[in-house]
């Protein structure tokens, strides 16, 4: 819980976002470890990743004034350093090359999510045939 100029700490279990709150900053991991849960209906809180040392989190809220789509929490002491839209603006202007790396970064997770999603729809289209399958068995005895 103690605040410096190189960022916060938080105590294990401490909730850094919590989904749903509305963002209007980012986040870097300086020291130890995060988790990202989402709340998913019948299901409660499910644990969706862990963030290491230099991790970059809620950078949706720079660009957009969304709520946060996932709650992060401390996994053990955590260091975490808050960039508001002023000041990311600012560095960028500074040193173009952390936009680059930002996208890159965006990129990455929308590349894995596609991926996730595309083994879930696959997933669901094996159960679909499969049920079919024994559906037609049934019918055609």
């Amino acid at each position: 819980m103690e605040g410096s100029a190189l960022g916060r700490v938080y105590a294990d279990g401490e909730v850094v976002v919590r989904q749903g709150e509305p963002g209007d900053c980012m986040f870097t991991l300086q020291e130890g470890r995060l988790e990202v849960l989402t709340h998913q209906e019948g299901r409660g809180e499910v644990q969706i990743g862990i963030m290491e040392k230099g991790a970059i989190f809620g950078e949706m809220a720079i660009f957009e004034r969304e709520v946060r789509s996932a709650t992060v929490r401390a996994l053990g002491e955590a260091r975490v350093l808050t960039i508001d839209k002023k000041s990311f603006l600012r560095r960028i202007q500074e040193d173009p090359s952390l936009a680059f790396n930002l996208v890159r970064i965006m990129s990455k997770r929308i590349r894995r999510l596609s991926g996730q999603a595309q083994d879930r729809r696959a997933g669901s289209d094996r159960r679909t045939l499969g049920d079919r399958r024994h559906t037609n068995r049934r019918t055609s005895a």
